[in-house]
């Protein structure tokens, strides 16, 4: 009779709402044990320690020689400084989304996990959304894609703006899918219910032809995340929330079209726990993590480049509204 394989000791760094999620998935993985949570507010990670039935860790040197890994939930502004320090006393690490702060912190990030070979992770969660699974295989340089991730006004994660917040999601699937760099980006957003730009829109244009429409609001009165995209000869439709996606096809064309739609297999699990199970397999295998550093390094300077779109927008409108107000 084999043994059981052993369990991988894991932490949470960050008893927010995102800490919160991760230690229950760790807590229902069957590989993992969850030894403890660790947040600078006590209260916080008592309260998330005593409902997975885990540990508080009082300093963050504690984690070290104890875990082998651990999730960084933690303010953005302290996704690098964390993840770095973490990495130092050689525990892997899985970084929320967007990584880091900027590209310079993203960098340190990168070359903390080269010096010490350790695996960086980015918690682009919806790479591991069944619909996008379900579509992978069958992506076929496609040349238009229209995304909306529309959600109602919550007061998580108002420190970065909802392109950082939101739309760096599909930002980083577009990447993923299109496999080309970016040679164009248009964009427009405004605040609305904070300082921070808290809806907009980009169009982007890659190297190849695709082009893409992508819209993110976090003041929507109802919650929408679906992509749309079209290539030769059929239109791919995925809906994050309900984790599916279709597949319609031209059987026949001419002025009496025939058509063939197949809902695409997709597989029946949460993407946070696909997530993790895959983070948990690359701290085993030492295998580079299908969401890499390197990946999240491209969709935060692709989310820079929209934020700088957005910034030279505003500057114009505001000319423009100052030139219109000059007496003749």
């Amino acid at each position: 009779m084999s043994a059981a394989p052993e369990r991988v000791p894991v932490a949470v760094v960050g008893a927010g709402e995102f800490g919160r999620n991760h230690a229950r998935v760790y807590g229902e993985l069957q590989n993992t044990e969850l030894l403890g949570i660790f947040d600078r507010d006590v209260t916080k990670a008592r309260a998330v320690a005593e409902e997975f039935h885990t540990r508080v860790f009082g300093d963050l040197e504690e984690l070290r020689g104890c875990v082998k890994a651990a999730s960084v939930a933690v303010p953005t502004e302290a996704h690098s400084e964390v993840g770095c320090r973490l990495m130092d006393m050689g525990i892997d690490v899985l970084v929320e989304k967007p990584m880091a702060a900027d590209l310079a912190q993203a960098d340190a990030l990168l070359k903390v996990a080269k010096t010490n070979q350790r695996i960086l992770q980015v918690g682009h969660v919806e790479r591991f959304n069944p619909a996008v699974i379900a579509v992978e295989p069958i992506v076929n340089r496609p040349l238009f894609f229209e995304v909306h991730r529309l959600g109602v006004f919550t007061a998580r994660s108002l420190d970065v703006d909802v392109i950082y917040d939101l739309m760096i999601h599909d930002l980083d699937i577009l990447l993923a899918l299109v496999k080309e760099s970016v040679t164009e980006v248009k964009a427009v957003g405004i605040p609305v219910l904070t300082d921070k730009v808290d809806i907009a829109h980009a169009r982007l244009e890659f190297t190849g032809g695709a082009v893409a429409n992508v819209t993110a609001s976090r003041v929507s009165t109802e919650r929408v995340r679906k992509m749309r995209f079209f290539q030769q000869h059929e239109y791919i439709s995925l809906d994050y929330a309900r984790r599916d996606a279709l597949r319609v096809g031209v059987k026949k064309a001419g002025p009496q079209p025939e058509f063939g739609f197949e809902k695409l297999p997709a597989p029946a699990i949460e993407p946070l726990h696909a997530e993790l199970d895959a983070f948990v397999e690359s701290v085993c295998s030492r295998q580079e993590p299908r969401v890499n550093g390197a990946a999240g390094r491209a969709a935060l300077e692709l989310a820079g480049l929209v934020m700088t779109s957005i910034h030279e927008h505003a500057e114009r409108v505001q000319l423009a509204t100052r030139t219109a107000d000059k007496p003749a």
